[in-house]
């Protein structure tokens, strides 16, 4: 009897040697875990990795509970072992899609989880509070054009200058602060203030010393807020362009 064709929805790749249950060829079950709509999750295995799947059918919703299911496992294959996440939503239609992508990403998969092994993600949103010195006041431009349209118009640019600039300095402030392997940062204008989005790569045996240093930061930053949230998967720090799909 041929087996029917099953699409795949993915959650992130990992080594297969992670799993206790040797090198097998077929998808075998994670016990105890749950993916989206509450679906089993399977290891499927492809060479030296396994790719974190439940079966999916086009019937399946993806709402915002499926998005917090994702996540949930992500982290949970993350407390054991070194994984490279997928993007919510990443669907293989068959098997032979599925292997296809492990195969022609297998050189960036093994060179990212070499990469990020022992490594995790911390996570710090600072936010410049009303009056900080990235806070200036809004100009509003006029109505119509014309001289003092283009004055207006010229004094917001030397303004979202001045504001760019002030936002790097903080975060080369906050990277001596941390001293991070790798960092992402992103700035916007939010309804409190600024606020810098900023991902730090460190080695898991430094979070406790990474901690510390927050305590010690939440002090020295001055008129800023500062969450921290981790350890997490590396989200901010895959590969770059992944071949997901199989070329026509």
């Amino acid at each position: 009897m041929e087996r029917r064709q099953m699409a795949w929805y993915a959650y992130c790749i990992t080594e297969q040697s992670t799993f206790s249950n040797g090198r097998v060829r077929r998808p075998f079950p994670i016990d105890n875990l749950r993916g989206i709509n509450g679906s089993p999750v399977f290891a499927y295995p492809s060479g030296d990795f396994a790719v974190i799947v439940s079966e999916y059918t086009p019937e399946t919703p993806l709402v915002q509970q499926s998005l917090a299911e994702h996540g949930r496992v992500i982290s949970e294959c993350f407390r054991n072992r070194t994984v490279l996440p997928f993007k919510f939503g990443t669907i293989f239609e068959s098997d032979e899609a599925l292997r296809h992508a492990v195969r022609v990403n297998r050189k960036a998969f093994t060179e990212s989880v070499e990469q990020l092994r022992g490594k995790a993600e911390m996570h710090l949103k600072v936010t410049v509070k009303e009056g900080g010195a990235l806070n200036l006041p809004e100009l509003q431009l006029p109505m119509q054009a014309g001289g003092e349209y283009l004055i207006k118009l010229r004094e917001k640019a030397s303004r979202d200058r001045e504001r760019q600039t002030k936002a790097r300095a903080l975060s080369v402030q906050v990277h001596k602060m941390f001293n991070p392997l790798q960092e992402e940062v992103s700035c916007k204008k939010v309804q409190t203030g600024i606020m810098l989005d900023i991902a730090h790569l460190i080695d898991t045996t430094q979070i406790s010393k990474y901690q510390t240093r927050y305590s010690t930061a939440i002090g020295q930053l001055k008129n800023c807020e500062v969450v921290l949230s981790g350890p997490w998967p590396p989200y901010h720090f895959m590969p770059g362009k992944l071949r997901t799909q199989k070329s026509d």
